[in-house]
């Protein structure tokens, strides 16, 4: 569900088997005015058993954990069809590890050593129903679609405008409608009307086939 409209804070979990990485996550967090930390868990089973009990917006999920990996936990909580968004925070920059975790089910990945304001944005984009991939690994994400034979070549007679082309873009790069209606200076409403004729032309079905196009032509490289 897109949180656009919402007027309270982001609810945000945090798993990690090392409470001083908790800690330092909690206090980055609880910072924002839009977040807060409702849950900590130190290995993968009891973050799922937090979720279950929480029901938190977004859960920020280490990958190596006792217990339940951070892998197993995602597919965990797939299986189980809970709605909460999983941004999985991992030291690995391995394409096999992505791989695995977007299938899984995954919104996010991003790198422990971003900068603190790459979490932040990364939580808000998955909250708003997008995907996040920490930038350094874009190159890795690419590959793992360049062959996919899903969406993401124009069909013939369906060109684009210009300002359907920015918005499609700026939705790419995980802003949410209200984002894309300041940056363009247009309202909401448009911003929606935009989308849908532009998702109608390209035979977009979802937020991940937005993605997949913007990747073939090259748009999340920048």
């Amino acid at each position: 569900m897109l949180r656009e409209n919402y007027m309270g804070k982001l609810r945000i979990m945090l798993a990690d088997d090392h409470a001083l990485v908790r800690e330092g996550l909690k206090q980055l967090i609880d910072g924002e005015p839009d977040m807060e930390v409702v849950g900590e868990a130190g290995d993968g089973l009891q973050a799922c058993q937090q979720v279950a009990a929480l029901r938190p917006d977004v859960l920020v999920l280490d990958l190596s954990m006792p217990g339940l990996s951070g892998l197993q936990a995602t597919e965990q909580l797939r299986q189980a069809g809970t709605p909460v968004k999983v941004l999985v925070l991992s030291m690995h920059e391995e394409e096999g590890y992505l791989r695995q975790l977007l299938r899984a089910g995954a919104s996010g990945y991003v790198l422990k050593r971003a900068a603190a304001g790459e979490l932040t944005r990364a939580v808000r984009t998955v909250a708003a129903g997008g995907m996040y991939i920490d930038p350094m690994l874009a190159g890795k994400f690419v590959d793992l679609y360049v062959d996919h034979p899903a969406t993401g070549r124009r069909p013939a007679g369906h060109e684009l405008s210009a300002r359907e082309t920015e918005v499609l873009r700026l939705l790419a790069w995980g802003y949410i409608n209200k984002e894309i209606a300041q940056k363009l200076n247009i309202s909401i409403k448009t911003v929606e009307t935009y989308k849908a004729r532009l998702m109608a032309k390209l035979e977009l079905r979802s937020r991940v086939d937005i993605v997949r196009y913007a990747l073939r032509q090259g748009w999340l490289r920048e």
